[in-house]
């Protein structure tokens, strides 16, 4: 299924509408509510689920890290949206000619129908806090479940969704996705488990944000608390 269960553990929780802000409405295009698991892939890495969410939040790393990905969309590509204390995001460009991200950047799929011409030049990634990122790409959607089991490894599920058309066509194929997104993850868990041995080391001294590291200050102080 496209759907995901919240589960707020507060004494008074507030409703999921207060958590989620204006997310439901910008996304309501790629009918999320519509879309079905076609695939799943789980993952145990050896790195605390917050670094995991700065990777995300941030694509200096892709140029060297993700050369695949770098052939579909310029690391430098698309902009943050302002942080919010619930969620923070933004969007990447296509380049010139590319579908989706995909192994070769083509797509034998449908575009999602709600879609408009410009939301399919793009791909939308968003931390939704505490532990869920979300990817929206023309033809699928992502999703990334984190659950701590220590404070040095997590435990991922990926998730992979389309639309039940896609699903019920006989020559429906989902391998070029996957085995990109497989490749992408497996990069970004080793720099994160690598940058969890580089934080044990005795030697390791914070350095300073990149202005292109917005997301990942706002991140730190939403941790710590700070407005």
């Amino acid at each position: 299924m496209g759907r995901h269960l919240f589960v707020n553990l507060a004494d008074r929780p507030e409703p999921l509408e207060s958590q989620l802000g204006d997310l439901p409405a910008k996304f309501r295009p790629w009918g999320m509510g519509e879309l079905r698991r076609a695939h799943r892939i789980v993952y145990d890495v050896k790195a605390n689920w917050k670094l995991i969410l700065q990777n995300f939040s941030e694509c200096l790393h892709c140029a060297i890290i993700h050369p695949a990905l770098q052939q579909l969309s310029h690391y430098l590509s698309g902009e943050n949206e302002p942080a919010t204390p619930t969620y923070l995001g933004g969007r990447m460009d296509l380049r010139d000619g590319i579908e989706t991200l995909s192994m070769g950047g083509k797509s034998p799929r449908a575009t999602l129908p709600g879609l408009c011409e410009a939301e399919r030049k793009h791909v939308y990634f968003y931390v939704l806090l505490p532990n869920m990122l979300l990817s929206l790409h023309p033809d699928y959607m992502l999703t990334h479940a984190l659950r701590p089991i220590a404070c040095n490894r997590t435990e991922i599920v990926c998730d992979f969704h389309l639309h039940p058309a896609e699903l019920a066509r006989d020559d429906f194929d989902l391998a070029d996705v996957i085995e990109f997104w497989d490749l992408t993850n497996r990069q970004d868990w080793r720099v994160s488990e690598l940058t969890q041995l580089g934080l044990n080391s005795r030697a390791y001294s914070p350095g300073p944000y990149s202005d292109r590291e917005d997301l990942l200050y706002a991140l730190d102080r939403i941790i710590k608390g700070q407005p």
